[in-house]
């Protein structure tokens, strides 16, 4: 029977089905992924895409994976290719929250292999998932904790591992005011592998079963190196720096641009930097050049060079998965995410370029990473977004400090693998035990 605390949380989580429906409606108009499936995040998995019958779904093995969005995703592809290695085998069941995470997703996937959205975390719904595909162990990435999902594997004998674990000082607090909900479902998982020691006390304050602290996964990600090769290429070729805001998340671009203006206004050096500015989410490419044009700016889109970037005053990185050419044809970069109270975006795929980074106030959800790449002199900080264009534009001006930061971060990147063959080796690990 499900504790009082669970009961009520449950009761809220049926009576939202209808909102969730509505929002899923409202985010398909822009995002057509949303419109998907949508009774699989009800629990209701029919046959439409895959010739697997229920039964065949239940008895083939699989390993489940979720990956709530792109960056998880992102993360689970490193870890899947190292529990591969151990099991060449291996049925993959890949959940996701996001569009854009399932879309990712897609690319992982191999003959015999299933996708579909995890379900919204209502008794019945989380029944019918686990009824379905009984999963020989389930995985969760960095923050995805689900009470329901977590008790009735429980209840399924269906062993849940959180890998990546992180949670921020602002989680852990409001995880703690709600300890009657909280408490039960980190109690509930099998093992929890952390990126930190910070992260891992934090983790363990809340009773989860942390086995391991392993780092990030996302070190252990190599960047496309023909991306590089283009990236580096381009800019040997370009007469200037390029200053890259990364991963720009909504109000961020405005921010940039009220903060270019006034320091336009007040130096000369602007003139020999080119912007590059890369949104984090294509659904606002369009609003962010039209923001831009609107300013009275001359805009080129990624998507429109053929064979040479075209000249304007800001280029928008207008496509999906060229992060890595972003990062190299960058001299530096600002990190999205971190000007607003976001908690930034993925620093890591940077340092891994080479490209050194200005990041704002807001780090908390690459807080280790962050503090790595700051004490190594790969990053500066800024505390907000017109000291952060000051530094970056005196920043490529000191040619010495600006090349060992280059090779700072190239070896930061280096330095820090490994958590992919770590968990992959927990894992097994878990998994001998099942059977």
């Amino acid at each position: 029977m499900p504790s009082l605390a669970r009961a009520l949380y449950s009761t809220l989580i049926y009576l939202a089905q209808p909102l969730l429906r509505y929002k899923l409606r409202r985010r398909a108009v822009a995002e057509p992924g949303y419109g998907l499936a949508v009774e699989e995040r009800f629990g209701h998995y029919g046959n439409h895409h895959s010739a697997a019958t229920p039964e065949q779904d239940a008895k083939a093995g699989w390993i489940w994976i979720h990956a709530v969005s792109l960056g998880e995703t992102r993360a689970a592809a490193i870890l899947l290719t190292a529990l591969r290695q151990q099991r060449p085998h291996l049925r993959l069941l890949l959940t996701h929250s996001t569009a854009t995470g399932r879309t990712e997703g897609q690319k992982l996937l191999q003959p015999g292999d299933r996708q579909v959205w995890l379900p919204w975390d209502t008794p019945g719904a989380v029944q019918r998932f686990l009824r379905r595909f009984r999963p020989m162990l389930g995985i969760l990435l960095e923050t995805e904790i689900w009470p329901n999902l977590i008790a009735m594997c429980q209840q399924h004998h269906v062993p849940l591992v959180l890998a990546n674990a992180r949670l921020n000082e602002k989680s852990y607090q409001q995880a703690r005011r709600l300890g009657w909900l909280a408490r039960p479902a980190y109690a509930g998982l099998t093992a929890v592998y952390a990126q930190s020691d910070a992260d891992a006390k934090r983790l363990c304050a809340l009773g989860a079963p942390v086995q391991g602290v392993f780092g990030n996964l996302k070190f252990d990600a190599i960047p496309d190196a023909a991306q590089i090769t283009q990236g580096r290429l381009w800019r040997s070729h370009i007469n200037k720096p390029v200053l890259l805001l990364a991963s720009s998340r909504e109000g961020e671009e405005e921010l940039w641009l009220q903060a270019w203006q006034t320091w336009a206004a007040q130096a000369q050096t602007h003139r020999n930097v080119q912007w590059l500015i890369v949104p984090r989410h294509p659904q606002r490419f369009d609003a962010v050049a039209t923001v831009l044009e609107q300013a009275g700016l001359r805009v080129s889109r990624r998507s429109q060079w053929k064979d040479y970037p075209e000249p304007a005053d800001v280029w928008i990185g207008d496509t999906i998965g060229e992060m890595a050419f972003y990062y190299s044809l960058a001299t530096v970069a600002l990190l999205g995410g971190s000007f607003a109270p976001l908690g930034g975006q993925n620093l890591i795929e940077a340092v891994a370029c080479g490209c050194p980074l200005v990041l704002g106030p807001h780090t908390f959800n690459f807080a280790e990473a962050a503090t790595l790449a700051l004490r190594q002199e790969v990053a500066r900080p800024a505390a907000d977004m017109a000291q952060a264009i000051a530094i970056a534009e005196t920043w490529i001006q000191e040619g010495a400090l600006l090349e060992k930061a280059q090779a700072a971060a190239l070896l930061l990147s280096q330095e820090h693998r490994g958590a992919a063959q770590a968990t992959a080796t927990a894992v097994e690990s878990v998994l001998s035990k099942v059977g």
